[in-house]
């Protein structure tokens, strides 16, 4: 990920990030709120926690996240009022030089995620599952979880000999989701909190955008966080980054 404000980014960083964003499916624009400004950040969006949905996410590494090293996230959710779903997500990626067949496919999702420091760009094969609480306790294979076509997605880009059910499960993650909108934005706004085991969270706001309108989508949704007194200036963290971070120093620490 590059490291200089996404709003300021160098004449090459802009080449490739609008290289990746022409080939995108979408954008989606990130900000994380930090922790001390996150309950003034909530009511000065109006938003209520009694409309959130309630989530539970588990990631699947070795404990010292050899797939992370290769860029590679596996994870499958339950979600309240809805089926489970799993993911295996490839980054970085470049848009034009992912197989044709994997692009035509309807579970297969190219994104550019920007916030404040960089963007990256993604490829997602998602599917619907069953019964993540059963491999939660062991009574399921991991790779169960998965489809075929997320298998062999897997397989393609995972380290050799490093089968899904010789991975650790790394979770879960208690996560509230709140999608809200604001009369001033056009766009929806998510809302997601994550809380760790250590009781540290993370508040992140994001919304999507077709490609070709990222930049405004981006400046109108600055604009707006700024008058509405949401600090758009803290150091950012990635959910993922840091649920992997956790969970691996336990897991080494024989947590």
């Amino acid at each position: 990920m590059t490291t200089s404000p996404a709003i300021n980014l160098t004449n090459e960083q802009l080449r490739v990030a609008l290289e990746l964003v022409k080939d995108a499916d979408s954008v989606e624009l990130k900000l994380t709120i930090p922790e001390m400004e996150q309950r003034s950040a909530v009511t000065a969006l109006g938003m209520d926690p009694l409309d959130a949905q309630i989530r539970q996410v588990y990631f699947f590494d070795t404990p010292d996240l050899a797939l992370n090293e290769r860029g590679v996230v596996v994870r499958a959710r339950r979600v309240q009022r809805r089926g489970d779903d799993s993911v295996v997500k490839l980054r970085p990626v470049v848009p034009h030089e992912l197989p044709s067949r994997l692009r035509k496919s309807p579970n297969f999702v190219v994104e550019v995620d920007a916030m404040p420091g960089g963007f990256v760009c993604s490829a997602s094969l998602k599917g619907e599952t069953t019964d993540v609480i059963d491999v939660a306790h062991g009574d399921r294979s991991i790779r169960k979880l998965f489809s075929k076509e997320q298998r062999a997605f897997y397989e393609d880009h995972a380290p050799a000999g490093l089968s899904l059910d010789d991975l650790a499960i790394l979770g879960p993650i208690t996560v509230l989701k709140l999608k809200f909108t604001l009369p001033e934005l056009e766009q929806d706004l998510v809302a997601e909190l994550w809380t760790y085991p250590d009781y540290s969270r993370i508040l992140e706001l994001s919304t999507k955008s077709r490609p070709g309108e990222a930049l405004q989508t981006a400046i109108r949704a600055k604009l707006l966080l700024l008058e509405r007194g949401v600090d758009v200036t803290g150091e950012q963290h990635t959910k993922t980054k840091t649920a992997l971070e956790y969970f691996s120093r336990t897991a080494r620490q024989g947590g």
